[in-house]
């Protein structure tokens, strides 16, 4: 069955790939990003701001939505190396890693839930992380607070839907987008074998293909070994 989904980090990292996979397999696919999408109808929009969420309900306007593919993330300059130092992160950078990892998935899943409940078997699937998980917090502060803060607004938005729309957090250890091999290449990652994207787009289409019934809060993808 064909799907609309719309996919927000849509122009590069886990949320290009994501994109790429939906659009290649013959769904509609709306790609929400601050530059440009190689796929699908771009919706050009800074989610870090009240305009930038109005923008994407505008564009996608009454049309029905079968899965909200919020891939999209941010963390601090430095985030998960050695030169990472959170006095010397300042205030607006927490803010802006809290208000898109955190409020815009809250934001975007207010004004796109008429669309999603019109979907016989709507899903929201978020990117965490392993650092949101209990005890699992790391030294980037304002990263772990964002990705804690995001499992706690999807269980509450579960609850606040009445579980008639399928919530899932995923959270991943590093998954090999560009980036994150460049980091192991260049020694700012230690050496590790990262998570293949096939597996986090794959773990995406068994969820969208659970049936209605069936709810996975969250979705946990770790490395197995370093190696």
């Amino acid at each position: 069955m064909k799907m609309t989904v719309i996919v927000v980090g849509a122009s590069r990292g886990i949320g290009a790939s994501v994109a790429q996979h939906f659009h290649s397999n013959g769904h509609k696919v709306f790609a929400v990003s601050r530059t440009h999408s190689k796929v699908g109808s771009w919706i050009k929009a800074n989610i870090s701001y009240p305009d930038g969420i109005k923008t994407v309900a505008d564009s996608v306007g009454d049309e029905t939505i079968d899965a909200l593919l919020f891939m999209g993330g941010v963390w601090e300059t430095g985030a998960f190396t050695e030169s990472y130092d959170f006095m010397n992160s300042s205030d607006a950078e927490t803010r802006f890693v809290i208000s898109v990892n955190t409020i815009a998935p809250i934001e975007i899943t207010r004004v796109l839930a008429p669309n999603l409940l019109q979907a016989a078997n709507p899903r929201a699937i978020y990117i965490g992380a392993l650092t949101g998980l209990d005890n699992r917090a790391s030294v980037e502060v304002a990263n772990t607070a964002s990705k804690s803060g995001l499992r706690g607004a999807v269980q509450a938005l579960r609850i606040a839907f009445d579980r008639k729309i399928g919530f899932t957090v995923i959270n991943p250890g590093n998954v090999e987008t560009e980036e994150v091999l460049s980091d192991i290449r260049e020694g700012r990652f230690p050496p590790q074998k990262a998570i293949p994207l096939s597996d986090l787009v794959g773990s995406i289409e068994w969820l969208l293909n659970l049936s209605p019934h069936v709810d996975v809060q969250d979705l946990n993808l770790q490395q197995r070994s370093s190696g």
